[in-house]
This record gives C-alpha cells, structure tokens and sequence, in this order.
C-alpha cells in the first residue's frame, strides 16, 4: 500500500490577506470606552468621529457663525452698541442729500438730535425699535472727506440719479472706494415722481441695468415717501456687514465732540480733548493713537461722559431740558458734558505706555572699530600745519572768515558721481543743461534793462493759455522718455568727456543677475541706520495678531462713549475740526509708529495714462494712513533680486519701496499724484505687500556698442568705450548681443576704444553689442505725514476763464 504524502503548495499560491481583529475603529471605541487621549491631534479625532457626529459637528459650527452674524446685526446701533453710523454720498451733481436727510428725520416715534459742528448731520433714536443710528453727509468731490468717512463708516448710503446714476466726479469717487476697501453699502433713488409712469418704469431699468457693472445683485430703494424711507433703516439695520482687515484690528473713533485746551507753554500746543463711540477693538490708554491726516499722539486718560444719544427717553428728555436752559457753550457740537458726570475710567502708566519714537539716533562712532593714537594725532596737526596757506585778506578779517576764501588760481573740481542721479540717463542730462544754458543766456540780457517802462494788457488770457502750452511741453517730454526708456530699456550712452571707469565706478557685472549672490548687508546707505528691522516679521505679525483673537487687550470696550485726552497736539487739529473735516482716530499696534521699508504691490489704474517716473513725488492712502514720499519701482518677481523700473508700467504689476511707519498687512493702498493746479488723480491701487529692508532693488545700466569689423566668432566692436583703459577695466564683464550671442572682451585695439570681442557664433552686421551693469539702489528719504488738501472735483470744468474783452 502506497503512502498518501501531504500536499505541498507552489510558489504561486494565492496569499490572501490576514484578519485585523480588534484594529478597527469600532473595537478602538469599545475598548477605550468613551475616553479620549488629551493630546488627540483634530485630524485623529475627525477621523475617529462617526458620520452623525461629524454631521452634528458641522451643525454646530455653522450654527456658531450664525449666530456671530446675528449677535454682530443685533449689537450694532442698539443699547450696548454703537449708533449705526451711515455716511450719505451723493454721487450726482443733480442728486442731493437735503431731500434724503429730511425725509429720514421724519420717521414715526423717533428722535432726532442735530448736530451744531458739522452740516447735515444729525442722530436719530428710535426706542420702539431699540435702535439708534448716526448720518453724516460727505460730498463726491471732496476725496479726503470721503475716503476718511469711509474707514470708520459702518455703511454707505450713495444717492444716485433717477437719469444717469453717477457722473464723472461720483465714478471718481467709486474707483477710489473701491481700491480702498468698500464697508456695506446701499443704493438710494430720490425722485422721478414727476415722469410719466411708463417713462418712470423705462428710467428704472435702464438705471439697472447702468449699475450691474459696478453694483452686481444690488437693490435700488426708491425714496420718496415715509415708507420707503422706513424700508431702507430696515435693511441698513439687518444686513450683514462687511469687514475691513485694517480696521477691524484697530480701535477707531469718529469724533462726536472735541475740546481743546492749550498748553501753559503756548497756544500752539495743547491737550485735544476727543469725544465719541469706541468701534472695532478696545481702546488702551497706553497705546499711541494715530489722527487722520495729523500725525501719532499719546494719550493721558480716558473719561466716561453721559451718552448723548442714549435710548432711555428720560435720560433723552433730562438732557434735552437741561441744553434748553443752559447758557451759550463754546464747545464745537454744543453737548452738554457736565464735570460732576464724568467718570476717570483710566489713566496712563509712563513705564508701560508706548513711546513716540520713530527713528532710531544713529551713533557716528558705533562703526568704529579703532582710537586714533597719539602718534597719529601728531601726524594729522603736522599735515594741518603742512598744508596752511597765506592768503591776502582785507583788513579785519577774522581766521574762520579767511578759510573761506579761495584762490583765483585753484580751481574747483567736481564730483561727477552724484548719487541722486540714479534715475536719470547721461542724454537727458546734457539736453537738459543745453536748454538751460539756452534759457539762462535770454534771462540775463532783459536784466540791464530793469528800467525800461512797458504797457501791460489788462487781458490775461493769453498767458494763462501759454501757462498751459508749457506744462504740455513737460508732458510731451515725458512721454519721450518714457517711450525711449521702451523702446531701448536702460541703455546709456558713454559718457565722452568722463572715463567710463569714472562715470561708472559704482556699477558691477554679474555672471547671472538670477543666480549671482548679492549681499543685502553691503554698502547700506545712511538712512538705513535710522530704520528699524524686524528679525521675523511674520512671526511677531502673528503674535499681535493672536493676542487680538484672544482679546488680551484692557481699555474701553466696543460701543461707550469715552473721551480721550490727547497730548501735546497743534491747534491746526482744533481748526481742521470746526471747519467741519471729520476727525478720525485710530489706535495703533505696537511698532506701528517706528518707520521701515516698505514694499507696496500696485498696479496701473486705467483712468490714468500719464507717465510716472521714479523718485517723484506721489501720495498714498496706506490703511488709515495718509502721506507724501518719493518711491522706487521695480519688478514683481520670486527671485532675491528685483529689477529696478525707471516708470511706472501700465501692463503689469509692479512693486514700490518707500521709507514709511510699519503698517501689518493685510492694507490696501492708494496712489495718487498732485496735478499743478492741486487736484489729485489717481494713478496705481494695490496693497501692502511686505516689511522688508533686505529687498534688493537693482538698477541696470546698458552700454551698446556696434560690430565694426566680423569675422567667424570674433568681432572688432566700437562706440562702446572711447579709451584703452576703460576696456582693460570692463574687460572681465561679460557681454551679449541683442540677437542672443554671448562673448567677453579678448583685447583692445589703438587708444580710441576700438576692441577685439569672441562670441558663440558669427554675428550679424544690424546686431548689437550690449554689456550690463549693476547696482543696488535705495529709496530717497521725503517720508512727509503732513499732506494738503486737494482741490474738490469741479464737475463742470471750463478750460479757460471767460473774460469781457473790449473791441474797441
């Protein structure tokens, strides 16, 4: 009998998988039984969740942020909370707030209260509603009134025409709104009751139609009666407000009332005593408050005065008796604000209160690494005494008076490295100066003739009409360069009368302008000693961002009315105020005064064409700040150094560095240039791209020169340099063609710069030789807090002035 042996798999036997008991979630639950480890990761502990708890958890956090959303609606404008603030903006010549104003004021069970220091603006009460709202008028023309409105506001209301909507000052005004930052906003329509029904319903389409374009799924509210007028507070008051990054981590203020009080020393300077309702943050009494328009300041205290607009009739009815009995007021509203009634809520601390230094004092002999012996003190006297020369000199003449004097036989050198004239080409340089030789030789003839009586015309058109002629000369220049800087991007001409060694001493060749390595610590200029620096910007933007979300600030809560006592602040402030100018205050996170570099990312605004030239002056509107500098600009790239642009360019984003306080992104900004006759257009939006000193702008220079004689891979190439030893000393750069061809300099040929170049391949006889240069560049130091008024937008502009003028 044979035996049976035992069967044996082969190698391709399928191998299934082994059972994970217990390895499951649901075994993981039940032998944990309900407990959770206290260092669970969320991701762990989202996956170990079942599906109805994760349906229950995204119930609950969309139920959360509704009703943040409510609690936000419900707060604002009632007891606890500020009063609704609504800026009305009328953007039609022919649309005017009166009408809107006064038809609001005649709502059902509500008061009104006026307000004696700015035109058109008054508060209204409504305690059956518990709601209390605020109107302000700003007009389109007047831009810093609008933009400074805009950053506290808590809603729009823009007045449209049943016709047309917006004119060119209200688009204007929208651009700059927009760029801006634009809060909640509704579209208000007064009038046109007096078209026919069919032509009225033909007006309101084509007025919808009009604002799809700037206003998607907007609604227009028609105002003409009590009711309509009812229906817009409804839905200002329950819409869902839109939030602001640079305002909502700043405590903001729109003054209710101001008093000043002068100082001992002066009436120039003095303690600005500013009432009205904390907004956005906690207002800390230690912090540095910055007004719109004037600058930084501290604060001493913080007061709790009555509400002036509270929503308990009796409390309404006790104060409206008592500014029915009381003597005329000098303050600038006229509320009444008794001494006995405020309450001190807080007082600053100097060990724990922000200082205003901006710069940092540079130390002339903090570089210095070295003391000067007593030898090299002697050496120095005996040089001094060296080179003393004898000079005659009047009688009385005093030994630091003839110091001054020079020679006629000395003559004097100058510095041909200028460093302002980073921006500007060699060419426009001498055409620049022929043309003021030109003019400077027609001056001086009319000077011996100072005498000479003349008959002057009563009629000044003309030479108005030639002012004009002579800034559009300026313009077309302008576009010259700016359409040759296109055409031959940062090409020069070398210079005949300087060595080009000379000329060009602070430039350097680079192998690669992407992968050559570049110091960001190398030859920094002055100015830099007075900026500060943060060793990780992110991460302490992060710090004062989180101690924001977690509400670890102290001071004066959202929603009372506390007067703030700022320190030694010109009367100009006072004087802005009673003017009727907003006054608008924000508090100021910590570093936010001390200035930096900063780099804006912007792009051309196309209601603009005109050529922007770096280094000019400009305006920006930076957050809630407000200044005048002069900016560099270059390219907007990932590498570590960045091309400088000589204009501003219209099809692409573009970066500009200034010297400004530090300001954390995220913050809008706004670019605008000052035309001659003071009006402001805008030209570049943007934001606030980064804090950073180490960005490296570097300035280009291109000499071009032409093949004179080609042969297989050599050429002999001139008009490039003028000398031998210019091409001995540019010779280990190296040079490319505009076609594509790369080479280096092999020798030079004679002593009028002619030299022997190798290339890649046999050049053209049209190409062109070009060789590079390289330098850093740094902004100029114009930082300027203080900026004028612009003219308000005239909407109907004539060109000329009209003038009687006699026939006979």
């Amino acid at each position: 009998m044979a035996a049976v042996g035992a069967h044996r798999p082969g190698p391709l036997k399928q191998q299934n998988k082994a059972h994970k008991g217990g390895k499951h979630s649901g075994a993981s639950q039940r032998r944990a039984g309900g407990r959770v480890s206290v260092k669970a990761q969320p991701r762990r502990r989202l996956r170990d969740l079942s599906r109805v708890d994760r349906r229950h958890q995204a119930l609950q956090l969309r139920r959360q942020r509704k009703e943040a959303v409510l609690a936000e609606k419900r707060g604002l404008g009632s007891r606890d909370g500020p009063p609704h603030l609504v800026v009305v903006v009328p953007l039609h010549c022919r649309a005017t707030a009166q009408d809107t104003l006064r038809l609001l004021q005649s709502q059902d069970s509500a008061l009104v209260r006026m307000e004696e220091g700015r035109a058109g603006g008054f508060a209204l009460l409504c305690p059956r509603l518990k709601q209390r709202w605020r109107f302000v008028t700003a007009h389109a023309g007047d831009l810093h009134t609008v933009l400074d409105l805009a950053k506290v506001a808590d809603s729009l209301l823009f007045i449209l025409d049943p016709a047309e909507g917006w004119d060119d000052a209200g688009e204007y005004c929208l651009s700059c709104l927009f760029a801006q930052g634009l809060p909640t906003f509704a579209l208000g329509v007064p009038g046109g009751t007096d078209l026919p029904p069919k032509k009225r319903i033909d007006a309101k389409k084509k007025l919808s139609k009009a604002i799809e374009k700037r206003f998607p799924e907007a609604r227009l509210f028609p105002l003409n009666t009590e009711q309509e007028s009812s229906l817009l507070l409804r839905h200002l008051s329950t819409q869902k407000q839109r939030h602001l990054a640079f305002r909502d981590r700043h405590a903001h203020l729109l003054a209710h009332s101001a008093e000043f009080v002068p100082a001992q020393e002066g009436d120039l300077v003095g303690t600005l005593k500013v009432s009205g309702f904390v907004r956005g943050q906690s207002f800390n009494v230690n912090s540095l408050v910055h007004i719109v328009g004037h600058g930084d300041f501290q604060m001493s205290q913080v007061d709790a005065p009555p509400d002036p607009l509270s929503l308990n009739p009796q409390v309404v009815k006790r104060q409206k008796r008592s500014q029915d009995m009381e003597v005329q007021d000098d303050s600038v509203n006229g509320t009444d604000e008794m001494e006995e009634d405020v309450k001190v809520l807080m007082k600053a601390d100097p060990s724990k209160q922000e200082s205003l230094q901006s710069e940092v004092v540079p130390d002339p002999m903090e570089g210095e690494q070295t003391w000067p012996t007593e030898e090299e003190l002697q050496e120095a006297e005996a040089s001094l005494k060296a080179n003393r020369r004898v000079v005659k000199v009047p009688k009385g003449t005093s030994k630091y008076q003839a110091a001054w004097i020079v020679d006629d036989e000395g003559g004097s050198e100058k510095d041909d490295d200028d460093e302002d004239d980073d921006i500007d080409d060699d060419m426009m340089e001498e055409a620049v100066s022929q043309e003021g030789e030109s003019s400077g030789e027609e001056e001086e003839e009319p000077a011996e003739e100072e005498c000479e009586t003349m008959t002057v015309s009563e009629c000044l058109r003309d030479e108005q009409y030639d002012e004009k002629v002579e800034e559009d000369e300026q313009m077309l220049e302008r576009y010259k360069q700016e359409r040759m800087d296109e055409m031959f991007p940062d090409e020069v001409d070398t210079p005949r009368d300087v060595p080009a060694r000379i000329r060009f001493q602070k430039y350097r060749g680079l192998k690669s302008f992407r992968t050559s390595p570049w110091d960001p610590k190398e030859n920094l200029p002055r100015d830099y000693a007075r900026i500060f620096q943060f060793q990780d910007f992110s991460r302490t933007r992060k710090h004062l961002f989180r101690q924001i979300e977690k509400e670890e600030t102290e001071g004066a809560s959202v929603g009372w009315y506390v007067t703030l006592h700022l320190c030694n602040v010109p009367v100009s402030v006072m004087e802005s105020f009673k003017e009727g100018k907003p006054l608008v205050l924000f508090s100021l996170l910590p570093h936010e005064q001390k200035m930096s570099v900063l780099n804006f990312l912007v792009r051309r605004h196309p209601s603009n064409s005109d050529p922007v030239r770096a280094k000019e002056e400009l305006i920006f509107h930076c957050g809630f700040r407000r200044f005048r500098t002069s900016p560099l600009f270059s390219q907007h790239t990932s590498a570590d150094k960045h091309k400088l642009e000589r204009f501003l360019r219209p099809d692409a984003a573009m970066v500009v560095t200034v010297y400004a306080p530090i300001t954390f992104p995220p913050a809008s900004v706004l670019l605008f240039k000052q035309r001659s006759n003071g009006m402001h257009d805008l030209i570049a939006t943007g934001s606030l791209l980064s804090v950073d000193p180490d960005r490296i702008v570097i300035k280009r220079l291109v000499l071009s020169g032409h093949p004179f004689k080609i042969f297989t891979k050599m050429a002999v190439v001139r008009y490039m340099f003028f000398n031998r030893e210019d091409v001995m000393w540019f010779k280990p750069v190296e040079l490319r063609t505009k076609w594509g061809r790369r080479g280096h300099i092999k020798e030079p040929l004679g002593t009028h710069g002619h030299m022997k170049c190798q290339f890649d391949g046999q050049l053209k006889s049209q190409d062109t030789v070009l060789l590079n240069l390289y330098k850093r560049v740094f902004p100029k130091w114009t930082y300027d807090p203080h900026v004028p008024e612009p003219v308000p937008w005239v909407r109907s502009q004539s060109t000329l002035p009209v003038q009687e003028v006699d026939m006979e």
